[in-house]
């Protein structure tokens, strides 16, 4: 399956990069590919209670499938001011 992740805010200077595109077997939900991505990027995993996801521009859950050509979007918690 491939996928386009997005990364925003203070998670592009944790992962050096504003999107990746991943071929990744095996992986079928956004919890699945959080854990992919941590294993990757350790420091991501210090934003896992707060982190917003959304698959195809819509909120997702952990337990929410991916499809081949997702484009997942992983985001720190809304900041307003």
């Amino acid at each position: 399956m491939k996928l386009r992740v997005l990364f925003f805010s203070i998670l592009r200077d944790l992962t050096g990069t504003e999107e990746i595109e991943l071929t990744c077997d095996g992986v079928s939900t956004v919890g699945e590919l959080l854990a992919m991505l941590y294993a990757r990027w350790p420091e991501l995993a210090e934003w896992d209670a707060s982190l917003l996801v959304a698959v195809d521009q819509t909120y997702a859950k952990r337990a929410d499938a991916l499809h081949d050509g997702s484009e997942v979007a992983v985001m720190p918690p809304v900041q307003g001011g």
